[in-house]
């Protein structure tokens, strides 16, 4: 696993031809652990500043460019969207910190907006994006589902926010265990996403991903869908392990 600072790439072909005219405006790829949050991190906010800080920049570059973002995420409630404006609280992670994902108000979902969504809402606060609703796959869709939803949500121009950690399994004493396939699995995750290659995270595989607990699997084939057959630029800002979980951080703006 490397963990590293920024990467700045060229415009690099991914999957073939240009499709449609209208695409994503870009793409930030964020991981989902509570302790971003620095009320939640404690004594261990120092091992998190690294990736903070590059998820507090991928969602500037985001911000800059787009007013309206999707945030994409997996929960076991399955497929479903949630409105912008809905609001939820950090409460069932340790500490009571209220989140909204920006918008007109919504619908309160307590505890229950799901984690990917609850960071999403918690790394939009602040930046100046206008409106946020979410879009959540079961972490076993199905890659045609994930692929399909991909593609339906490329026909707009917001921004899209990816939300999902790697695998859990990179160390012993991580929440997963040790697992010696971890190591590679997200290897070719840091690279597809350095290199801005939609079809190496569309050749994900679901069993590993699952075996492993990398609960960024379905979300990014949604990107992976959502990126096919257009050129992208990528600027892959961070990848680390460092409490046993894949964190990726990077940035896809269209080229």
């Amino acid at each position: 696993m490397t963990t590293g600072g920024d990467t700045a790439h060229g415009p690099v072909a991914a999957g073939g031809s240009l499709g449609s005219d209208v695409v994503p405006a870009a793409i930030a790829v964020i991981p989902q652990p509570p302790l971003l949050v620095p009320e939640l991190s404690g004594d261990t906010a120092a091992g998190t500043e690294a990736v903070r800080a590059a998820v507090r920049e991928v969602v500037a570059a985001l911000a800059a460019v787009a007013p309206e973002w999707i945030a994409v995420g997996a929960d076991p409630g399955g497929r479903r969207s949630v409105p912008a404006g809905a609001r939820g609280t950090f409460a069932g992670y340790g500490r009571d910190v209220p989140v909204a994902l920006p918008g007109d108000d919504g619908p309160d979902e307590g505890a229950e907006l799901p984690l990917p969504l609850l960071v999403a809402g918690w790394a939009a606060a602040g930046s100046g994006v206008r409106s946020v609703r979410g879009e959540l796959v079961a972490p076993d869709a199905p890659v045609a589902d994930c692929l399909a939803l991909g593609a339906e949500l490329a026909v707009c121009d917001a921004g899209l926010l990816v939300v999902g950690d790697g695998a859990a399994k990179h160390t012993a004493t991580a929440p997963g265990g040790f697992d010696e396939r971890a190591e590679a699995f997200d290897a070719v995750v840091a690279d597809a996403l350095d290199r801005a290659d939609p079809d190496a995270l569309a050749g994900l595989d679901p069993a590993a991903a699952a075996q492993l607990w990398a609960a960024g699997r379905a979300p990014w084939q949604v990107l992976a869908g959502a990126a096919a057959g257009r050129s992208w630029s990528a600027t892959h800002r961070h990848t680390g392990a460092p409490y046993g979980v894949a964190y990726h951080v990077a940035f896809w703006a269209p080229s």
